[in-house]
């Protein structure tokens, strides 16, 4: 039974690493900065990101790995 539960942890922390877009306070999170740096990332172009359901700002991964890499 102990197998089991190990064996679907990797699963979990697999899809969290594997999503298509964050949150503007994910974001932040993941790159070590504050979450006001983010959002003034957006609002000079620097960072896109979209509108979800709610209005809620959404930095898509492959953004975030592309700010990186650059």
């Amino acid at each position: 039974m102990e197998t089991v539960a190990i064996a679907s942890q990797p699963q979990t922390a697999a899809s969290e690493t594997e999503r298509l877009a964050y949150s503007v306070q994910e974001s932040a999170d993941l790159l070590g900065v504050d979450y006001f740096s983010v959002y003034r990332l957006i609002q000079r172009g620097k960072l896109r990101a979209c509108r979800a359901l709610r209005g809620k700002l959404l930095v898509p991964r492959s953004e975030l790995l592309r700010l990186l890499k650059g």
